[in-house]
Formats: C-alpha cells, structure tokens, sequence
C-alpha cells in the first residue's frame, strides 16, 4: 500500500466517524448558535485529547483502555456530563434572548476535552481501528504518523466548524422562538446519549455481577 492510498483510506475511516450524529455534533450545533466560532474551539480541545492519545496508544495503552472496568467508568462519567450540560442547556433557554444567553457553563474548548475524554465509543476506537491505522502509519516512517494524526483532525475540524457556522447564520434566520426548538432538541438528545451511556455500562456491570 502507497502512503496516498493509505492517507486516503484514513480520510474515509475517519468521515465515516466524524460525520456520525453523536454529541459532539449535538454539542457544535447547540453552541454554535450562540458563537460562531464554536466547532474550531471544540475541535482544538478534541486535539487536546486526541493527539496525546495517539502516542500512548504506541506505547500499549490501547490494552488498559478496553479493560471492562476503564470502559465502565469512562462511561459513567462521561454519561454524567452529558446529562449535566444538556440539562444546561435546557436552562439556558429562559433567556429572553436566547442568543446572548451561555449554552452551558463550559466553554466550547472545555466540552472538546470532555466530551472526548469520556466517551466510552471514541476511547475504544481509538484502541481498535485507530490503533490499526497507527500502526499501519508507523510502517511508512514518523512523517506518515504525522501526517494521520493532522489527517484525521482535519476532518473533525472541517465537520464541527462547518456546524457551528451553519448554526450560527441559521439561528438568525430562525428567530428566537425556532431557535429555541434547535437548541431544545440538541440538549435533549445529549440528555438521551448519557442516560444511554449509563444505562449501557450499568447493563453490563450487572451482567457481570
């Protein structure tokens, strides 16, 4: 395999992933309403999480990330903030100017760190299909690791500010009232993906008990 073929393979693992509904994009729409720049932030504290990652990940912490009980706390807890800023949000809209109201009370840099820290489903890639690509990019040599590592981050850069942008012009179009309704229902379908988190991990600690 050429290292443009592989590079281009990333790019369609990794949109594939990117362009999933999930929270971050819960997350980039919600916030993007109210600041247009929101997707970047979160996409340099995606990075935050992501690139150190990528390191450990070459020195076995692939193995300790799918440990049953990392995965099970990864989940709680990342459940719990979902829960938390979703629940934010929905106080948020009380404001009779929805625009200038906060999303929530963490930053879109901070919610990039933790919306990537605690979700149990990009921890896990990462110590699967992401440590394949890893391993396949160490085979052309440190360049082509670098290259990945900016490859795959494009992608969730590109994605996110793209949201954030169009939920920003759209928010404007849509009046205070419709905007409500968008931010309502990205905050609840955050709500939805941590109750699911929790649900998930608690389902499995009782099978195992």
């Amino acid at each position: 395999m050429s290292l443009l073929l592989f590079l281009t393979n990333v790019l369609v693992i990794s949109l594939s992933g990117v362009l999933a509904p999930g929270p971050v994009t819960a997350a980039a729409i919600g916030m993007g309403a109210r600041n247009r720049f929101a997707g970047v932030l979160m996409a340099l504290g995606h990075g935050v999480v992501e690139f150190p990652l990528m390191v450990l990940l070459i020195f076995g912490v692939g193995r300790l990330l799918t440990q049953p009980a990392v995965s099970a706390a990864i989940g709680l807890v990342g459940g719990g903030f979902l829960i938390l800023m979703g629940v934010q949000m929905l106080q948020g809209l009380g404001h009779i100017e929805v625009q200038a109201g906060p999303a929530t009370r963490s930053g879109p840099l901070t919610t990039g760190i933790l919306l990537s820290a605690g979700n149990p489903y990009f921890l896990i890639w990462w110590a699967t299909v992401g440590l394949t690509l890893i391993t396949t990019a160490q085979g052309f040599g440190l360049w082509a690791f670098v290259l990945f590592a900016l490859t795959h981050w494009l992608c969730d850069l590109v994605w996110l500010t793209i949201l954030s942008w169009a939920s920003f012009k759209g928010s404007a179009i849509l009046g205070p009232g419709r905007q409500r309704i968008v931010l309502a229902v990205c905050a609840l379908v955050m709500v939805g993906f941590g109750l699911y988190f929790i649900a998930r991990q608690v389902a499995t600690l009782m099978g195992r008990a």
